[in-house]
């Protein structure tokens, strides 16, 4: 197997993909099949390039469910019906935060407006959520990270995996909002009524820069 990482731009520069992908890209090959497909891993990376991030929602792994994910986290394919039920409970909350949520739950106009959709490893075997969690894929979410501490940022960080994660940002020179995570199993325990977006978008205008517009539709 192959993953294409001739597409990543600015963060290709990073060590994980010259000291640590050799050795995962070995294990998948040994481990069968995983989701999403190779050409997808990439996605969230390929979109939203460093420079763009204007804030962060980090997930763990990709859905497990063949056909919903496609590299971006939280996101599925636009025909992808019912929803989720994590996603499902996000377009609640933005429901009740803002009126409106987007019409499916392709989250790529996010991702185009500079909302990185990062997971925690980037790959899944079908049907086995977690599966792929000790291949080493959070070294690049670090990195990634990293990365983005050089300017003031946004980030959505949904329960303690996330929040774990992402220990090391400073809540002093970024925006960081902190709460339970959609899965309906905590989604009761904070993650309703936080109104992340609205505070995102708050935050944002109050740095001079323009919103972003979490309902809106864009060509895909």
């Amino acid at each position: 197997m192959s993953l294409d990482v001739s597409r990543l731009g600015g963060w290709g520069g990073l060590a994980f993909f010259r000291d640590r992908l050799p050795g995962i890209v070995q294990r998948l090959d040994a481990g069968g099949a995983m989701l999403p497909p190779a050409h997808q891993v990439f996605a969230a990376l390929e979109l939203t390039q460093p420079q763009d991030v204007r804030a962060v929602i980090l997930g763990q792994d990709p859905y497990p469910t063949p056909g919903h994910a496609h590299g971006l986290a939280f996101s599925v394919a636009p025909e992808v019906q019912p929803l989720p039920r994590s996603l499902s409970n996000i377009f609640k909350e933005m429901q009740d935060d803002l009126g409106a949520c987007p019409p499916t739950g392709d989250l790529r106009p996010w991702a185009r407006q500079g909302v990185l959709l990062l997971n925690a490893a980037l790959t899944v075997p079908p049907g086995a959520a977690g599966g792929h969690m000790s291949l080493g894929w959070d070294r690049l979410a670090h990195e990634v990270l990293a990365a983005l501490d050089d300017r003031p940022r946004a980030f959505l960080l949904w329960g303690r995996p996330a929040q774990k994660l992402a220990a090391g940002i400073d809540p002093a020179r970024h925006l960081k909002i902190e709460t339970a995570h959609p899965s309906p199993l905590s989604a009761r325990r904070g993650f309703f009524g936080s109104r992340p977006f609205s505070r995102v978008n708050s935050w944002l205008e109050s740095r001079g820069e323009p919103a972003i517009s979490w309902a809106g539709t864009e060509d895909t």
